[in-house]
């Protein structure tokens, strides 16, 4: 396939701020954009989003992409012309949607489903983790809990009903946490503290495993970690993580320390699993440290914080190398492009996380269910 037309422009996402969409050959694809986002992830835009978008139209690539694995042609031209050495130094969100553009023409011409271009013989759908309420940077609320995501996992059998299992959980949350309001990922806002929402979680222990995303570096300022009640050093930190992951059958635990301190995450329980994100923020380098340090044994994947598919599979290869088990994830701006379902799939990621409400959520899990009528 030959790229003919490339073409960028600015759209908005869910929170109604400007990301990037990028079309190629009439197929297009966009962006996300973070808000909780980690210190060490690439920036979304080399210089700003103005600059992406005009750097883009002006390209005319000479190199064919006929399989994913001709991506790298096109990562070699924008080096050269761009004079970079990292093409992630392009910009992550420009890079992606530019990269997914590319995928979904040749898919198109192909006659081909997105997720059929990175493995043709994928089949094992990954498991649905639905933010279901929200704290932290992700909260509106004057008082609110601390911990930035508190996460339903669903003991479905199949993708089906699991994400009917998220959605009679999610009602039943809404009623028994009194929530009127949802918060930019569409998880419920509520003044509770961490425990009491995790105690009212957990009498659905039956239907689901709870996850937490604790985001730690968002709340830890000249070495300790500030709660509404209290301050904790960095070894009560632990103390205290290790005491909810017990008292509370947690069985996903996301950036529990802050995002600098790989040694410590060897100190939290891995009974279940122990998460990196802003640790480890989709870059191949941060990962290798945290499998040295035996710092997590599961990994946020964010496409855009890093830009490059090909780097993304790399990526997943190390994680499956290593037995770490992968979580790809969506962000708190989000679009409508579904794609990031067909890359869960065909990367063969072990978890999705793409939240439950609104029609920007909707649109990954509504698109999983269609790949495996598909499967049929």
């Amino acid at each position: 396939m030959y790229i003919k037309e490339v073409y960028a422009k600015k759209i908005l996402d869910s929170r109604g701020e400007d990301t990037i969409e990028v079309t190629v050959n009439g197929c297009s694809a966009s962006a996300p954009e973070g808000k909780s986002t980690g210190k060490f992830e690439t920036h979304p835009y080399r210089k700003n989003i103005d600059w992406s978008i005009k750097s883009i139209n002006s390209l005319n690539f000479s190199s064919p992409v006929n399989k994913f694995e001709d991506l790298k042609y096109i990562e070699k031209e924008i080096m050269v012309l761009f004079d970079i050495k990292d093409v992630t130094h392009f910009g992550a969100n420009a890079l992606f949607a530019l990269e997914s553009a590319i995928l979904k023409a040749l898919a198109k011409e192909n006659k081909k489903q997105l997720w059929q271009i990175i493995n043709s013989k994928a089949k094992s759908f990954p498991v649905p983790v639905g933010n279901a309420v929200g704290g932290g940077l992700h909260s509106h609320m004057k008082n609110h809990p601390i911990f930035q995501e508190f996460l339903l996992i669903p003991k479905g059998k199949n993708i089906n009903e699991n994400i009917k299992i998220m959605n009679s959980v999610y009602s039943q949350l809404k009623t028994k946490l009194k929530s009127i309001k949802i918060n930019d990922e569409g998880a419920l806002e509520t003044d509770f503290e961490e425990e009491k929402i995790l105690s009212i979680m957990s009498k659905f222990k039956d239907k689901i495993n709870i996850g937490l995303d604790v985001a730690a570096s968002s709340f830890y300022d000249k070495k300790l970690y500030k709660y509404n009640d209290k301050s904790l050093s960095k070894e009560e930190q632990i103390d205290y993580i290790n005491e909810i992951i017990e008292k509370y059958n947690i069985f996903y635990c996301e950036d529990p320390l802050d995002e600098e301190d790989f040694s410590s995450f060897n100190k939290i329980k891995k009974k279940n699993l122990v998460v990196g994100d802003d640790l480890t923020v989709t870059h191949i380098d941060r990962l290798k440290r945290a499998i040295k340090s035996k710092a997590i044994n599961a990994m946020i994947i964010k496409p855009n914080q890093n830009g490059s598919l090909l780097q993304l599979k790399e990526v997943f290869n190390l994680c499956k190398k290593n037995k770490i088990k992968t979580i790809l994830s969506h962000r708190s701006g989000e679009t409508l492009d579904n794609a990031i379902a067909d890359y869960a799939f065909g990367f063969g990621a072990d978890y999705i996380k793409c939240g439950i409400k609104t029609p920007w959520r909707e649109a990954k899990l509504k698109r999983l269910i269609e790949i495996k009528k598909r499967l049929k």
